[in-house]
C-alpha cells in the first residue's frame, strides 16, 4: 500500500487531543482519546513520530496511523525498509492514588493476578480495569491483535505497547501494511457490579468466540497418573468413571494427557516430550480401538498432544533455533513459519480425528516457540536477537498462523488450548487453560494456581472460549476437605469441570460426591462470581447459582 492510500486509513483529527481526557463519549460508546504520542521502535532504538493532520505519525519510512471507528481505535504500521521492533502509545494519565487495576496475563496465570496497586513501568498484557471507589475504566485490545500488547504506567502517563518483533528481530513488513491491533475501552454503568463491567468489557474485546455448544466436563488421567499411563489404565479409569455420569443428553469426556505417543530414543519414557505424536507407543499401541472402547463405555474420547515437538532426526533447517529456555538438543522445536512442519502439525490433528477422538488438548507451544513461561515475561516476552525461517510476520501473526492449522485440521472436535496466549486463542478454540497446573500431590499448588485463576479469569468465560481453570487432582495425598470445596467450585462455576481421580482415592462419599458434581457441570449454570474479590487474591466468597458460599482454602 502507498502513502497516499495509506493516509485513506485516517480520518479523525488531532484536535481530539486537545479534549485533555484520557477517554470520551461517543452516543452509548466510550472511546480512548489520540494518543499524546506515538513512538516507533527499530533495532534497539526508540523514535518519536512526528503528526500530520490526519492522525498519521512518521519516522523515517515508519508511519503510524490511528483511526477511530464502531467502539475502536484502530492502529495501522508501515516499514518498507526498516525492521519495525515495537510501536508505543503514550497518554497523560494520572492514576488516582487509591485506585487499585486488575491486569491480565501473556498466557497462563500463575497464581500472580489481583486487584492491586499500580507499579511503575510494569508490563500489564493485553487489558486491564482500573478500580476507584464507584468508577471502573476498562483498556483493552480487541483478541486476534496482529502485535503482542502490553500496558505500563509511568510518570502521569499511561502507555500501550505493540509489540511487532518476529521471534526476537524486528519484523520485516516490505510493502504490506500491518493492522497491528484495536484499541477498545468502557467504563461501568449506573449500578453495575464490578464484575459484570469485568465480562462485559470481555464480551467487548473479542466479537466472534467459538464456544462448545453443551457444557465439556469429564476425567483427565494426569494428576494421578503423571504419564505413566497405559491403555488398560485409561480404560480402568473410565470404566470406574463412567458409572457416575448420569446425564445421558450431554456426555462426559475421558481425556487420555501425555504418555500415549511415540517416545524419543533420547528420551525413552518421557511422555511430555514424544518423537512422534501421529504413533502411539507400546503401552497403548492402537489408539483407534481405544477411543471405541471409550465410547462403549460411554464416554466421548480426548488426547493431548504437543503440537511443535520435532523427531529426534529432523534437519537443521526444519527448527527452531536454540536460545534459553530452549536449548536442549533432545528437545528439538519445530519452526512454526515453515509450512512442511504446518502441514506435519495439520496432519496430526487429522490422524486424531479419524481415530475416532472428539477433543484434543495441545500443550505447550508459548513455552516451544519463545523460550519462556508467562511468568518469566517481565522483562521481554522472548530472547533478543533470534528469527523465524520467516521474519516477514509477527509473532502473534505466527502464533495465530500456528493455531488457526489446528482449528483447520480439527473441524468440529474440540480443542483446549493450554500454554496458548489466551489473547490470540480466543476465538479459535472452545476451551482454553488459563492458570497453571493443579496438583495431584500438594494442595497449596491447587489453591494458589486454580482458586486464583478462576477468581480473576472467570469473566473472559464464554466471551472468549469456556475457561478452564484445571483438574481436581483426587488423590490420597490431598486431602479430601479441601479437593471436595475445589470440585464444587468448578462443578458450580458454569466452567469445565475435569476429575483426575486415583483408584484408591475414591471412596463412597467421593463417588457420591463426584456423581453429584458431574450432574452439575453437565448443565448450563450461571457463571460463579467471586464476592471478595477486591481484598483477596483466593476468595472465600463467592456466588454460585444465586447463592452465597463460603470456602476455607486453608
Amino acid at each position: 500500500m502507498n502513502r497516499k492510500n495509506f493516509l485513506r486509513l485516517s480520518g479523525t483529527s488531532l484536535a481530539a487531543v486537545m479534549l485533555g481526557k484520557l477517554s470520551f463519549a461517543r452516543g452509548s460508546k466510550q472511546l480512548i482519546q489520540i494518543p499524546d504520542e506515538v513512538w516507533a521502535q527499530t533495532g534497539e532504538e526508540w523514535h518519536q513520530l512526528t503528526p500530520s493532520n490526519q492522525s498519521i505519525y512518521t519516522y523515517r519510512d515508519i508511519t503510524v496511523a490511528l483511526k477511530h471507528g464502531g467502539d475502536i481505535l484502530s492502529v495501522h504500521a508501515q516499514s518498507p525498509t526498516l525492521p519495525l521492533n515495537a510501536v508505543r502509545l503514550f497518554w497523560k494519565h494520572n492514576m488516582p492514588s487509591a485506585a487499585k487495576v486488575l491486569p491480565d496475563h501473556w498466557e497462563r496465570t500463575y497464581g500472580d493476578i489481583y486487584w492491586q496497586t499500580p507499579v511503575t513501568n510494569k508490563k500489564v498484557p493485553w487489558y486491564f480495569i482500573q478500580h476507584d471507589d464507584e468508577t471502573a475504566n476498562c483498556f483493552g485490545v480487541k483478541t486476534g491483535a496482529n502485535s503482542i500488547c502490553y500496558w505500563s504506567f509511568d510518570d502521569g502517563k499511561l502507555a500501550l505497547t505493540l509489540d511487532t518483533r518476529s521471534g526476537g528481530v524486528g519484523v520485516q513488513l516490505g510493502d504490506r501494511t500491518l493492522h497491528t491491533a484495536d484499541i477498545v475501552t468502557t467504563k461501568n454503568k449506573p449500578g453495575e457490579r464490578l464484575f459484570a463491567t469485568a465480562q462485559r468489557f470481555c464480551k467487548m474485546m473479542c466479537d466472534k468466540p467459538i464456544l462448545p455448544k453443551q457444557p465439556v466436563y469429564g476425567i483427565n488421567d494426569w494428576y494421578f497418573a503423571y504419564g505413566n499411563n497405559s491403555y488398560d489404565l485409561i480404560l480402568k479409569h473410565t470404566s470406574t468413571m463412567a458409572e457416575l455420569v448420569t446425564d445421558t443428553g450431554n456426555r462426559a469426556f475421558s481425556v487420555i494427557d501425555a504418555g500415549w505417543a511415540q517416545y524419543s530414543p533420547y528420551l525413552p519414557g518421557d511422555g511430555g516430550w514424544a518423537d512422534d505424536f501421529s504413533k502411539p507407543n507400546d503401552k497403548f499401541k492402537d489408539m483407534h480401538k481405544l477411543a471405541d472402547a471409550i465410547k462403549n463405555l460411554g464416554m466421548r474420547p480426548g488426547l493431548w498432544t504437543r503440537a511443535l515437538c520435532a523427531k529426534y532426526n529432523d534437519p537443521k533447517t526444519l527448527l527452531l533455533p536454540s536460545i534459553p529456555g530452549r536449548d536442549n538438543p533432545k528437545n528439538p522445536v519445530l519452526d512454526p513459519t515453515i509450512a512442511e512442519n504446518l502441514n506435519r502439525v495439520a496432519n496430526n490433528i487429522s490422524i486424531y480425528k479419524q481415530w475416532g477422538y472428539e477433543l484434543v488438548k495441545h500443550d505447550y507451544s508459548t513455552y516451544d516457540i519463545l523460550g519462556k513461561w508467562g511468568f518469566q515475561m517481565d522483562d521481554d516476552v522472548t530472547t533478543k536477537g533470534w528469527r523465524f525461517s520467516d521474519n516477514t510476520k509477527t509473532t502473534a501473526e505466527i502464533v495465530r498462523g500456528l493455531y488457526k492449522t489446528i482449528r483447520d485440521a480439527a473441524g468440529d472436535m474440540c480443542l483446549i488450548g493450554c500454554n496458548t496466549l489466551g489473547h490470540l486463542a480466543a476465538g479459535m478454540f472452545e476451551l482454553n487453560r488459563i492458570g497453571d497446573d493443579t496438583s495431584g500431590k500438594d494442595w497449596a499448588r491447587t489453591r494458589k494456581m486454580g482458586v486464583n485463576t478462576m477468581a480473576f479469569r472467570l469473566p473472559q468465560h464464554n466471551h472468549f472460549y469456556a475457561v478452564d481453570g484445571d483438574c481436581v487432582g483426587l488423590t490420597t495425598d490431598v486431602p479430601w476437605a479441601k479437593n471436595k470445596q475445589w470440585m464444587q467450585l468448578l462443578a458450580e462455576s458454569g466452567a469445565p469441570l475435569f476429575i483426575s481421580a486415583q483408584p484408591v482415592a475414591l471412596g463412597t462419599e467421593q463417588k457420591q460426591f463426584v456423581k453429584q458434581s458431574f450432574a452439575q457441570a453437565a448443565k448450563t449454570q450461571p457463571v460463579g462470581e467471586p464476592l471478595d474479590w477486591i481484598d483477596n487474591q483466593w476468595p472465600k466468597k463467592w456466588k454460585l447459582n444465586g447463592r452465597e458460599v463460603g470456602f476455607d482454602w486453608g
